[in-house]
């Protein structure tokens, strides 16, 4: 029987290298995608006249070939096309866009550059972490330095045969997360982690352990989108190295994982490895929640290198100025314009290529309010990129954080477009509680509000609107917050101009590091106080990689740029910080057993038994009689142990113990009159931070009855809890 093709099929000469054949493809999915026989590939660009495929063999300087697309290959604004015969795991490929170069209209074509496809699904170019090429040649598997120069970015073609067994998103309700923010480099890249690849995805599954011991229940990767890490001009004038883009937060592909992470990377197994990690984490019962930047991208201002959407349609990629420059709401020299429809997506296809492929739990979204911005750059009432997101049926069970502020003045925390399904990260939160810790007079109100969840800014959502966090990746570390009272980032090269100088942090009478016993032990208590309020709150937690073992970045509040000590994860704290790590671990398995402190409706202050108290209650030095003067530095609350009204038994367990929580933030010590418990409770403490250690904390179940069950003295900047049952 005679064969025929149901569509034409073209024969491209590539000399010597041989001939491909090749036919129209199909417009949809954008990206390479494996089809019978050949590889389909497709790609975007409304204002291009002319597109060529560019082939390499792996790592190869010189292209393979050059096929262009067929004008008949073109349909709408999509060049597609069917290349039979490719080893698509032994090809790189990229493509040639030809159209206007007019800047000032916002277009910048070029076909001298090869793009990468902003859809692909592996990347080729930084498979080694901070491999700098030099002259004497290529490293072998790797681009030459020449090629590197020309295009270090590359992609390659994926055939997805991991094997995930019965794993799935956990979806783990959110009231019940306690979120681990951390750095996939950082957590392992120490000499002192001891595991057989640092600073790896492979090399996380070995510290499961030590997430699990702690108690969180999800992690929160810093971008591990494919990046340049090599994008940065500065050095450290302490060292003369240069400095490296550390945290990733310079998008160059959002649908492949860093190679650079991967002990796999230079074999091109980044995704099976990332998936392994997921799949180990989902085991032990541990979310996976990824730092997803949309809101620009790592090609800089226009004057910087053209590395994928510049040079396949600019003005369809960018938010632009009339004049063609780029709009810079993300303060990182461009803005990507994301409800585009083109761009909207392309943010979907990507999210829900990691929820589906990767079974990623959930998504914090950099500088989100960006994403609810126009063309123009003004805020939209209804974002169609933030609707989209919320109602879209694959993502429907991910959890969707926003950081809802950007570098161009829109703040947005408690107003972000939410659709009922967002949650934000609460930066009021982390100052007011800062204040407060520190003494600063008029935090107690705020303090009660944020306590609850912050019922008056996401009323209609409920207290998992609320992501509340002391420390985050930007900022001072918690050791950090009590040792220093300015940011100290010399080390950045920027002469200290960069990094935030409002920190609301107290040095405790000593700027740095002391041999002063008093005041390392308020330093400790003050910690302690941090993560004591921060595990009693209503809302959810998160903390910062390090916090539990009281790890400090010397002063620098921006540590963007550091690829050292700075930011890895010292092991051998755990050792000789053991008391920090037990604090943080026992304060986390606290807020777990006590499912009053876990809800997902607002209290309701008013009686949930039948012993006339209510769900929340507000007191002072004296019992029932808060002190909400400006002046007041102390403040208690008691819980009575029953869920709000509308959560049932089915979706919280109730408990007859009380929660009482006394805060002194003032450098006087108090007595706190105790609230009188029914008959047959009695008082028990679980922490008191003004005993010195290790005995200022029990482990939960194990709390220590009071002598005096009508007062208790609460030191100078101390928090005291006691559970009565």
């Amino acid at each position: 029987m005679q064969r025929i093709d149901i569509y034409p099929t073209h024969r491209h000469s590539a000399g010597e290298k041989g001939d491909f054949l090749m036919r129209a493809g199909r417009p949809s999915p954008f990206g390479a995608t494996i089809v019978p026989g050949g590889i389909n590939f497709a790609v975007f660009s409304s204002n291009a006249t002319s597109c060529t495929l560019v082939l390499y063999e792996l790592g190869a300087l010189e292209p393979l070939a050059e096929i262009p697309f067929p004008d008949e290959f073109r349909i709408g604004n999509v060049f597609s096309m069917v290349v039979f015969g490719l080893d698509h795991e032994n090809i790189e490929y990229g493509y040639r866009m030809d159209g206007p170069y007019q800047p000032h209209l916002g277009h910048h074509f070029n076909p001298q550059i090869v793009l990468l496809d902003p859809y692909a699904k592996v990347i080729s170019g930084r498979n080694i972490w901070g491999l700098r090429y030099n002259a004497s040649g290529a490293d072998k598997g790797k681009l030459a330095p020449s090629a590197a120069a020309r295009q270090p970015f590359r992609g390659r073609v994926i055939h997805d045969d991991f094997d995930w067994l019965a794993d799935r998103p956990l979806e783990t309700p959110l009231e019940d997360l306690v979120i681990y923010e951390m750095h996939v480099r950082g957590f392992t890249r120490h000499a002192s982690s001891g595991v057989k690849f640092p600073g790896t995805y492979a090399a996380i599954r070995e510290k499961i352990p030590h997430l699990k011991e702690l108690g969180v229940n999800a992690v929160e990767l810093m971008p591990i989108h494919e990046f340049d890490e090599l994008d940065n001009e500065f050095v450290n004038p302490q060292t003369g190295k240069p400095l490296l883009n550390y945290w990733g937060y310079s998008t160059v592909g959002f649908f492949a994982p860093k190679a650079g992470y991967a002990a796999s990377g230079p074999l091109g197994m980044q995704v099976d490895e990332f998936k392994a990690l997921v799949k180990e984490l989902h085991r032990h019962g541990i979310e996976v929640i990824l730092d997803v930047v949309f809101n620009h991208t790592g090609e800089g201002q226009s004057d910087s290198s053209t590395i994928s959407f510049r040079g396949l349609d600019n003005a369809t990629y960018y938010m632009l100025k009339p004049d063609g420059r780029y709009q810079n709401f993300s303060g990182c020299g461009n803005t990507m314009n994301c409800n585009n429809p083109v761009v909207r997506n392309m943010v979907l296809d990507c999210l829900r290529y990691w929820a589906a492929e990767y079974h990623i739990d959930g998504f914090r979204f950099d500088l989100a309010s960006i994403l609810g911005r126009d063309a123009q750059g003004r805020p939209l009432a209804n974002p169609p990129l933030l609707e989209a997101l919320a109602y879209d049926p694959i993502l429907g069970k991910c959890k969707l954080i926003a950081e809802a502020w950007d570098a161009g003045g829109l703040y947005q925390v408690g107003s972000f477009p939410a659709y009922q399904r967002w949650s934000e990260w609460n930066d009021r939160y982390r100052d007011t509680l800062r204040k407060f810790l520190k003494g600063d007079m008029g935090q107690v109100k705020d303090m009660a509000m944020l306590i609850q969840g912050a019922p008056d800014m996401f009323a209609d959502r409920g207290p998992t609107a609320s992501i509340n966090f002391i420390t985050a990746h930007d900022g001072f570390t918690l050791a950090d917050l009590f040792s220093y009272n300015e940011k100290h980032n010399e080390a950045n090269g920027e002469g200290n101009r960069d990094g935030h100088n409002y920190n609301y942090s107290w040095n405790c009478g000593h700027e740095g590091p002391t041999n002063d016993v008093g005041i390392n032990r308020l330093r400790r208590r003050m910690m302690k106080n941090a993560a004591a309020i921060l595990l009693v709150s209503q809302g959810v937690p998160m903390i910062l990689m390090g916090d539990e073992v009281a790890q400090s970045r010397q002063g620098n509040n921006n540590a963007y740029c550091q690829d050292n000590e700075l930011n890895w994860f010292d092991w051998t704290r755990l050792e000789s910080e053991a008391d920090m790590f037990r604090y943080f671990r026992h304060c986390i398995q606290f807020r777990r057993s006590h499912r009053v402190l876990c809800n997902r409706f607002y209290f309701q202050h008013k009686e949930t038994s039948s012993g006339g108290y209510p769900d929340i209650s507000w007191h002072g030095i004296e019992a029932w009689s808060p002190d909400w003067s400006d002046s007041s530095r102390t403040l208690a609350f008691m819980l009575s142990g029953r869920v709000p009204e509308g959560q049932t038994d089915k979706e919280a367990v109730q408990s007859n113990s009380f929660i009482y929580v006394a805060m002194n933030m003032h450098w006087q010590g108090h007595v706190f009159e105790l609230p009188r418990l029914p008959v047959g409770h009695r008082w028990q403490r679980f922490v008191d931070t003004n005993h010195l250690e290790p005995e200022e904390i029990v482990e939960p179940g194990q709390e220590v009855l009071l002598h005096d069950q009508e007062r208790k003295y609460v030191g100078p900047r101390s928090v005291v809890i006691l559970v009565g049952r």
